[in-house]
């Protein structure tokens, strides 16, 4: 026997924690979807739930989008990539993951983290940061576990006995080194309450920040820990290795260097510094390369394989999910092309734009994932192959019900909203017409989202009686020998480890890989984040801007809180047909006292940023009572309980000293009259109210909600030195 084979140890390889976040990720994706068709519904039929008789203040469709948001990607999305990584690691690195303490700790955290979202963002508390909503405990909930989850990543790497990092490992580090620096910055807030907090950044620069979190977030959660497990799972279930390991080197390190670039192409003709769109623009169109380099290698890791792929449900959802990836991925850089985003931006085109990576990039790998992984772990074959070959057709004939329809409602909607007639007046002057054209693609829509929900519960069942007949390996054996001794063996015969030869020294060597990976990612970020306080000290000061009053900031914390920045923004871009219809377009001026932002990314509903004045205070109070009656048609929900609920004036001054505390220009010692302004204006709107019939209590969330709208867009109006101010 020879020295190296007397030095093989066995390990085991732990399936427990892998179970765990399979059933995670099975039970968590149908309940994300659901309420994916649950809002679906709403967008058409607004009294969905009262039809029933449930209580609609929790279930609007503000509150359950960011539900639906949160539960597809860190619930359903996040435990299959914790459950590919738990299986793959530990493989590739032939060792155990380092802390099975760790790893519990890990899938507990992350499920109380699920339920903990699922609690709060129906009752309102959210921040409104799009993909980021969570509040500031959840928010630094999210960190430890994170850094749980490297901490056991990392020091697994550590201890491994293959000394060659494979690819895959290679994106999981670059995903959470991104991740964990995108989540810190992005969340950083001073807490009001337990339940209440305002960023650190208003106005232009968080939008900024959160657009620059919310692209990469796209990037480095739901993209580059999928091409890791692509790496992975897909030469395994083809039983073939990668087509070109030098193009998936490529492809790592150019896309992690460009993605972080690429966020500004969400702010297109908004208010944020052209210099920056452009930024934007110019790394998205060049992100083409990169993502299509992984997509082309990716299929042809099947060449010669495509009667397999017939035949094999698992490699058809493969197949199928890469092709996704490289739609989504073509199409991401052609919508930040200024003369495309102009017609797709705050449409539906963006919603089948996503959805196309959603449910199809993660939903159809994590499903062909699953299919593979489930048999494996049970040891035993899929119950049944013809279920799964269904569930298939099933679910793209589901994507083509959701996206379709919605590329035609985008397309529909940005070309209603620029028309024109003869005369040079706008065609379509109500919005709701743009609205009512679009309810048949809004229904198909529902219909192919729950026909999709229909293949998953198929698979729920299919994989449920695979691991039925099926019995469970709780451990595997691995063997493999240590890897310092299998250094020192090829030190002693050749003066050098063979890592030096193969020039592979960084991926061989965690540590400085992650340090390398760091200042990639890095680079980038800060090119877009230091000049945010460049930016700041550059943005035109509009003198007629005034801080909101306490009974406007109440209102404002309202407006968030019920989520109607998902339907309604707040940004006028510069084109003839926005001014047109709503008024002179946003300037950055005009929100730096506005923490969150709420320039929004998607209308359906119109935009708001000059509402204020436009309707007296009774047709404010009719239209969240019931819209229908003020605007005939419309889809919007119903919102009695703010007649009901009263606003909790306990923190009012303490929003307000923080606010001073931030920078806002309120008077010295104004926390002593804070209530005495917040009560005078409320008297005024209820009188106001009053004479029109409609009796209210002053500290009811409506008289604040209608303060707060009343106010928007107001401070310039009629100001033309203002303006003059701002193009300085």
């Amino acid at each position: 026997m020879s020295t190296n084979e007397s030095k093989i140890e066995s390990f085991l390889y732990d399936n427990v924690i892998v179970k765990k976040f399979v059933l995670a990720t099975v039970i968590w994706g149908l309940v994300g979807m659901l309420v994916g068709v649950l809002i679906a519904i709403q967008l058409y039929w607004p009294t969905f739930y009262q039809s029933m008789g449930i209580n609609l203040e929790y279930l609007t469709f503000g509150r359950l989008r960011p539900l639906h948001t949160n539960a597809v990607i860190f619930a359903f999305v996040g435990n299959a990539i914790f459950m590919g990584v738990y299986y793959s690691l530990p493989r590739l690195c032939k060792a155990s993951m380092w802390s099975t303490m760790l790893s519990n700790i890990h899938f507990w955290g992350w499920q109380f983290i699920i339920v903990a979202a699922a609690i709060t963002l129906p009752l309102g508390i959210t921040t409104s940061k799009e993909y980021a909503e969570l509040e500031w405990p959840i928010d630094i909930l999210i960190a430890i576990i994170w850094v749980v989850f490297g901490v056991n990543m990392i020091m697994t790497l550590m201890k491994r006995r293959e000394k060659h990092m494979y690819v895959a490992i290679w994106f999981y580090l670059g995903s959470w080194v991104t991740v964990t620096l995108l989540h810190v910055v992005n969340s950083m807030e001073i807490p009001v309450s337990l339940t209440k907090s305002y960023p650190v950044f208003a106005g232009v620069q968080d939008a900024l920040v959160q657009w620059w979190y919310g692209h990469n977030a796209v990037a480095f959660f739901l993209t580059t820990p999928f091409l890791g497990l692509m790496y992975y799972f897909l030469p395994k279930a083809a039983n073939r290795p990668v087509y070109s390991y030098k193009l998936s080197i490529i492809h790592f390190w150019s896309l992690i260097f460009l993605y972080i670039w690429a966020g500004p192409h969400h702010l297109l003709f908004s208010s944020l510094p052209g210099w920056a769109q452009s930024l934007g623009t110019v790394f998205s169109l060049m992100l083409i390369a990169p993502s299509w380099g992984g997509m082309l290698n990716g299929l042809l890791t099947l060449r010669g394989a495509f009667d397999k792929v017939r035949e094999e449900p698992v490699l058809k959802f493969m197949v199928v999910a890469i092709t996704a990836y490289g739609m989504a991925t073509f199409e991401g850089p052609m919508l930040s092309i200024k003369a495309v985003n102009a017609l797709s931006h705050y449409t539906d085109w963006t919603i089948a734009h996503v959805h196309i990576g959603a449910l199809g990039w993660n939903g159809f790998l994590t499903f062909g994932i699953l299919y593979w992984l489930v048999p494996k772990m049970w040891d035993t074959e899929i119950y049944s192959k013809k279920m799964a070959n269904a569930h298939f057709w099933i679910g793209t004939i589901g994507i083509l019900l959701y996206a379709i329809p919605m590329y035609w409602a985008g397309v529909v909607q940005g070309l209603m909203w620029q028309q024109f007639d003869a005369s040079g007046a706008l065609l379509y002057t109500n919005f709701l017409e743009t609205v009512t054209e679009i309810i048949p693609m809004y229904i198909v829509r529902s219909v192919g989202g729950t026909v999709y929900l229909t293949g998953a519960c198929l698979m729920a069942f299919n994989l449920y009686k695979t691991a039925k007949k099926g019995s469970f390996m709780k451990t595997e054996t691995g063997r493999g020998i240590a890897l310092k001794d299998q250094e020192a063996h090829e030190v002693a015969r050749s003066g050098k480890p063979k890592w030096w030869e193969r020039s592979q020294w960084i991926e061989g060597r965690p540590l400085p890989f992650i340090i390398a990976s760091t200042v990639v990612v890095v680079a980038g970020g800060l090119f877009e984040v230091i000049p945010m306080y460049m930016i700041e000290s550059n943005v035109p000061t509009i003198t007629a801007v005034k801080p909101y009053t306490p009974l406007e900031l109440e209102g404002r914390d309202i407006y968030v809180s019920e989520g109607c920045y998902t339907c309604h923004s707040q940004m006028i871009r510069p084109f003839r047909f926005e001014t047109a219809r709503y008024g002179e377009y946003s300037k950055s001026g005009e929100f730096v006292y506005d923490r969150p932002f709420q320039w929004g990314s998607k209308r359906l509903g119109p935009d708001l940023h000059r509402v204020g004045g436009k309707y007296n205070n009774a047709w404010h109070y009719y239209h969240m009572m019931n819209p229908d009656k003020m605007s005939p048609g419309s889809v919007m929900p119903l919102y009695p309980h703010m007649a009901e609920n009263e606003v909790d004036t306990t923190l009012t001054v303490k929003k307000i000293k923080l606010m001073t505390a931030m920078g806002v220009p309120y008077s010295s010692g104004y926390e002593n009259f804070v209530m005495r302004d917040y009560d005078r204006q409320a008297f005024e709107i209820v009188n106001d109210l009053k004479n029109s019939g409609i009796e209210v209590g002053a500290n009811k969330q409506i008289v604040a909600l209608i303060a707060y709208l009343q106010r928007l867009g107001t401070d310039i109006k009629g100001s033309p030195a203002s303006t003059a101010d701002e193009n300085k």
